[in-house]
């Protein structure tokens, strides 16, 4: 078997491509109805199993960008209409939008669309999420008290620099919503926490520094 990080499943009309350096088992994949993902099944993804339609709109689900497609006609993957992040209740930032992720390597084309970033300090896999909230017992339920300032527009680019032993500093239009899905904060750029210590969660408010957080 492959040591690959990424598995490709080939279909007639559509290539699914798997990333397992993003995966953080979500289960939107495994769980979604019909065929196309199945576990215990070899391959466990059978593109040509559904229409090229459905499998497109499954693959967008995964909010990791660990699922991919290759539309054998060409069309790519849309940028959604809006930026948006959810911070998760005791887990990742959730990012939806047209992202450029600082130093994201080049055969993560996933992550253009949608990625989920660490941001209890612990994953060894910064910026990305690879479940280390779990075992470092992470515990912020994702409230959001601050409205911001608004928007400059509903699209465009949101570009995420990665601060080294510091927060996600967001440039772009984005709205963040809360661990219950309760749309908050818009605004036009910000700084994310992204070591555990904020008592401003999901801003940073400089506790990096007296944490001692490394990025590495």
């Amino acid at each position: 078997m492959s040591d690959a990080p990424v598995k490709k499943f080939e279909g007639k009309d559509i290539d699914i491509s798997f990333d397992s350096r993003l995966c953080i088992g979500v289960g939107e994949c495994g769980k979604s109805a019909g065929e196309l993902f199945v576990g215990g099944r070899d391959p466990w993804c059978a593109p040509d199993v559904v229409d090229k339609a459905e499998a497109r709109e499954i693959v967008e689900r995964c909010p990791s960008g660990a699922l991919t497609y290759e539309d054998k006609s060409g069309e790519p993957e849309a940028a959604p209409a809006a930026n948006e992040i959810l911070v998760a209740y005791n887990g990742p930032y959730y990012l939806h939008g047209e992202l450029e992720i600082e130093g994201a390597p080049k055969d993560m084309p996933g992550v253009r669309h949608r990625a989920a970033l660490c941001r209890c300090g612990a994953s060894k896999n910064k910026p990305f999420c690879d479940n280390s909230h779990v075992q470092a017992q992470f515990q912020d339920a994702g409230a959001v008290g601050e409205p911001g300032p608004g928007l400059a527009g509903k699209d465009g680019l949101l570009s995420v620099r990665v601060i080294p032993d510091g927060p996600l500093k967001l440039q772009g239009n984005v709205t963040i919503a809360t661990g219950s899905g309760r749309k908050a904060w818009q605004g036009t750029g910000t700084a994310l926490c992204r070591c555990g210590a904020s008592k401003n969660k999901p801003f940073c408010d400089g506790s990096h520094r007296e944490a001692g957080f490394k990025s590495d």
